[in-house]
Parts: structure tokens; C-alpha cells; sequence
């Protein structure tokens, strides 16, 4: 058994994201049960839950709490390496960008659609890959994907035992409704009880671009046949000044 499953202190760090909302019923409860104990996350948002004013209210109060908040695209239906018309994954982050970017949200960061949570050729289009070079985008990925969707009632151990096995996790959830709520206080407690420090941080592995600027091979995440047009030499390059 882990640490974490006999209660044991662990130095450990997660950097604790939501997928998939806002919702106007859970994200509020999940940012209640964050702030009672100190705890700051990233929120990765759809364009299609924040045009309305209330969706535009819970942005603007997740910021207040001192989160951060992120770009998921605007419609979650297919992952853009799938897309039929790969420049639509481009529409996608456009769209929703526009709307976080009247409400200020500070660095720009784009999580992809995993379908599922995982990490493959599926993930981005080259329109879409290039369109974050050119905006000078920071590209979140994860390594722990606790699948909160499929089981609401007992998600909680499989992410801790997860998170007793590396020095950094970052942990993918759902403010959405069956998902993450219900086992939350438990996982954050038992969490803070073994040590564990919740940072809004990114490590560089789970990092593949900042501001732009590949720190790693992002051509695995492009279906093969887009991958002539990818721009490799910019994702080489130093960002502009």
C-alpha cells in the first residue's frame, strides 16, 4: 500500500485542475470547498458554458479567488486531431480565447481535448498548433486522469494513490455535474493530511510550450499526415522579442 493509503507524510506537489465548466451549480460548490482550505487551482474552461453573463460571472469570480483560469476550446465534441476540417480546432480556440480575453485573465494557456485523457496523435491539429505559436500560447498537458466522470463515488483513491507514486502530479478533474463534488473534501483532506503541497504551478514535462515556444517535441500530437505543415522551425525558435 502507498503512503498516502496508510495516511503517511509525503512530500509531494499537484497542481489540481478542472476541466469541462463552468457549471452554475458545481463550480460554485467547488470553489467553496477550495477556499476553505487554501487551496488554489487552474480552471480550463469551454467557450460554450462562458458567453452568457453568468458563465462570464464565474470566470470573473474563480479569478477573484485567486485561481487561474484556461482555454479547453469551446465546444468539447472531437478532439481537433480528429476534426474533419483540421482549421476548425483553430475556430474553437479563437472563439473562446475572445471571450476570455475581455475578461483578462492573464497568461494564455490552452488545454486539449483527450477524449478520455489521453495523450496521442489526436490531440491538436497543425492549424491549431500553429495558431498557439502564433499567440504565443502556454500548452497544458497532465500526467494523472482520474476519470472522476465515470466514477464519482470512489475516484478519490485511484488520484491518490496516483499522486503517492510521483514527486509532481498534475490532476485532471470536472467541475461538472457527476463528477469530481462528491469525493472532493475527502481527496483534498486526505491529501493535506500526507503533506501533499497544491501549487498553481506547471512542471516543464506537462509543459510542452510556453509563451509559444516549444520546450518539447510536440509532433506526436499532430495526426501524421498534418505533420508537414507543422511549424516546426517556430516551435525551435526563441519567442520574438
Amino acid at each position: 500500500m502507498t503512503p498516502l493509503e496508510h495516511g503517511g507524510r509525503i512530500a509531494r506537489r499537484v497542481t489540481l485542475t478542472f476541466d469541462n465548466g463552468p457549471h452554475p451549480d458545481v463550480t460554485p460548490a467547488v470553489l467553496a470547498i477550495l477556499a476553505r482550505r487554501g487551496i488554489k487551482a487552474t480552471f480550463f474552461v469551454l467557450g460554450k458554458a462562458i458567453g452568457s453573463p453568468e458563465g462570464r460571472a464565474l470566470i470573473e469570480r474563480t479569478l477573484g479567488g485567486g485561481h487561474r483560469v484556461g482555454n479547453h476550446g469551446f465546444s468539447h465534441e472531437t478532439p481537433f486531431g480528429l476534426l474533419a476540417d483540421p482549421e476548425e480546432g483553430v475556430r474553437e480556440i479563437v472563439e473562446t480565447q475572445r471571450l476570455l480575453d475581455k475578461i483578462g485573465i492573464g497568461t494564455r494557456m490552452f488545454r486539449p481535448f483527450g477524449g478520455g485523457g489521453y495523450i496521442n496523435a489526436e490531440l491538436l491539429s497543425a492549424p491549431a498548433a500553429n495558431y498557439l505559436v502564433r499567440e504565443r500560447f502556454d500548452l497544458v498537458l497532465w500526467n494523472s486522469v482520474p476519470r472522476d466522470w465515470e466514477r464519482p463515488a470512489d475516484w478519490a483513491q485511484h488520484a491518490l494513490n496516483e499522486i503517492a507514486l510521483r514527486d509532481w502530479t498534475v490532476t485532471v478533474l470536472h467541475d461538472i455535474p457527476d463528477a469530481s463534488l462528491e469525493q472532493l473534501p475527502a481527496f483534498l483532506d486526505q491529501a493535506l493530511q500526507a503533506g501533499v503541497e497544491f501549487t498553481t504551478e506547471l512542471p516543464i514535462d506537462f509543459l510542452p510550450m510556453a509563451g509559444g515556444v516549444a520546450t518539447a517535441d510536440i509532433s506526436a500530437m499532430v495526426p501524421p499526415a498534418q505533420r508537414a505543415v507543422l511549424a516546426v522551425s517556430e516551435l525551435s525558435s526563441a519567442a520574438p522579442a
